[in-house]
């Protein structure tokens, strides 16, 4: 799981504090290698990373198979902790 994050990103705090504490999604999440990139800077690098996967900004989660491969549709925007889980429990985690 790629989780692009900034400071100033309101949402990517509210995941933090909210989403990703949650013990169902923890339970989930304990499967997969989290990453995140960091993009507060929102300089040339950051821009084109979020190019790269088509966001224009944080909150975006992307997730991958086991094999590197993006599993659609991109996660954009806040989502609660049970919609987070039931994303989870449809991309099979």
């Amino acid at each position: 799981m790629l989780d692009f994050y900034a400071d100033w990103c309101v949402s990517c705090k509210e995941y933090e504090q909210f989403v990703f504490s949650d013990s169902n999604v923890q339970s989930h999440l304990k499967n997969m290698v989290l990453l995140q990139a960091d993009v507060t800077a929102n300089n040339e690098n950051d821009l084109a990373l979020l190019q790269r996967f088509n966001l224009f900004g944080p909150p975006g989660i992307i997730f991958f198979d086991k094999n590197g491969h993006e599993i659609q549709p991109h996660l954009v925007g806040y989502k609660n902790a049970e919609e987070f889980n039931q994303i989870l429990n449809q991309i099979g985690s």
